[in-house]
């Protein structure tokens, strides 16, 4: 726990007050001889209810203020954090700031901290706060474990799982002129269920108003798996066509983005993209944009950078790469708002993923396969060959046998070694609908696809 207790402000108030500090902080930083500086506020009020073998075991809250401060001397940078935001631990930061970026080695190519934007396809903000979600009691979020918990007692499995919700506001101010400010809420319910048949089954949603997750329905889903997987039988490895559902699908936009479409992979030549190169099927688009209300919202990134709208993928073809500050400076243009907080050796990532939707209704994947595989999702994936995009990893929480269209029975895990740019690529049908699901570091708005292929190695023991 931090120093900073929850203060029930108004959105405004709160991105204001976060806002007031950074520029405090940033006067302190000038004043004690930095050359550039930025600060980075990030204030949270969170919670989280937990629960196992259908029952509630923890109910936690938290309110945190975090101050992130880059210290530039010429081209020597520093980059300091803290959870003190009282005077004293605000001029240990930055004094240690100060002290420490004497020691650090020169950025050669270090460009400047960014400018205000100015570009004119900025994101519009839409729908980035919800009182509900800020509100959120422990006695809502309880209400929603109840829900999942009844479908599990109906179905006679176990649940597990967790529904957490946060309210946030995040402040940026830096020495070039940027002054920017936004409140945000996000809440999050997974579910795994577990049979005593040995079957698991997951579900899992995510939105910016707690109140729109229907934990009846996760709980239904989830507890429907958790049986339908009971007494999974071994497959033999092999290629086999597949429907993979909206939680294996962010697993493919996250490394997509990850290894392909961030600049710094690019000009560090371990990305596949290449503007115009068709890499997907026609009925594959991708696009990163913050100000899409489907998703989670960003008005700007982690530099105080605007978030501009990027095409990723155009029926196929890559169309665009993120920038953040540094990686757009040596590219010679500007930044699309998808920088990290500093220090950040990954580069720019879109945090904010958008898969157009297909037309085929959801229920109509599985009858186009004559024989294939339902994925429910991935686990333990890892990158083998980042250019090429070919990813390990392993079935989870329900993997079943697809024969004449219709689901005939549970298989064991699978270990699969498969490249995600043959697999979209080979992206046959997209779901008419999506999902909202958190990735592992923003958030995705995910069909589910058919496609033609898939290599699997080998099966699980248990």
């Amino acid at each position: 726990m931090t120093d900073v207790t929850a203060t029930h402000l108004s959105p405004d108030e709160a991105a204001a007050e976060a806002l007031a500090l950074a520029e405090d902080i940033l006067g302190r930083a000038q004043r004690v001889g930095a050359t550039e500086a930025e600060v980075l506020v990030t204030t949270d009020d969170s919670a989280l209810t937990r629960f196992a073998n259908s029952e509630i075991h923890q109910n936690v809250a938290e309110s945190s203020r975090t101050v992130n401060l880059r210290f530039v001397a010429g081209k020597r940078i520093a980059v300091m954090s803290s959870g003190r935001t009282d005077v004293e631990g605000i001029r240990s930061l930055v004094n240690r700031a100060s002290a420490v970026v004497r020691t650090c080695e020169e950025l050669e190519d270090w460009a400047g901290l960014p400018k205000p934007s100015t570009a004119g396809s900025l994101v519009q903000m839409v729908g980035a706060w919800s009182d509900a979600t800020a509100g959120a009691s422990p006695e809502l979020r309880a209400e929603a474990v109840r829900a999942v918990i009844a479908a599990a007692d109906e179905a006679g499995v176990n649940a597990f799982g967790s529904f957490a919700t946060s309210a946030e506001a995040i402040a940026v101010a830096n020495s070039a002129g940027i002054r920017e400010s936004q409140s945000r809420t996000t809440a999050q319910l997974i579910t795994v269920h577990m049979s005593p048949g040995g079957g698991n089954g997951y579900a899992e949603s995510a939105s910016t108003d707690a109140s729109t997750i229907d934990a009846a329905a996760l709980g239904r889903e989830a507890a429907a798996k958790a049986r339908a997987s009971d007494n999974a039988v071994s497959l033999p490895p092999g290629d086999y066509p597949v429907v993979l559902e909206e939680y294996a699908v962010i697993d493919i936009t996250d490394y997509l983005g990850y290894l392909g479409f961030s600049a710094l992979a690019v000009q560090e030549d371990r990305s596949f993209f290449e503007p115009g190169r068709k890499v997907g099927s026609d009925l594959v688009s991708l696009v990163d944009d913050g100000g899409d209300a489907a998703g989670l919202p960003m008005a700007f990134d982690y530099e105080g950078v605007r978030k501009q709208r990027v095409p990723l993928l155009d029926a196929g073809v890559c169309r665009e790469v993120v920038h953040d500050s540094q990686t757009a400076a040596r590219a010679g243009t500007t930044s699309t708002g998808h920088g990290l907080p500093a220090p950040n050796p990954y580069g720019p990532f879109p945090l904010n993923s958008v898969m157009a939707a297909g037309t085929t209704p959801r229920d109509e994947l599985i009858a186009g396969l004559d024989r294939g595989l339902l994925v429910t999702r991935f686990h333990y994936t890892n990158t083998v060959h980042p250019k090429l995009a070919i990813i390990t990893g392993m079935t989870r929480d329900g993997t079943f046998l697809v024969e004449g269209g219709k689901i005939v029975g549970p298989v064991r895990n699978l270990r699969f070694t498969q490249s995600y740019l043959d697999a979209i690529a080979g992206v046959s049908a997209v779901a008419s609908t999506r999902k909202t699901l958190r990735g592992f570091l923003g958030s995705a708005v995910v069909p589910a696809v058919r496609i033609d292929a898939w290599t699997f190695t080998g099966a699980t023991e248990h």
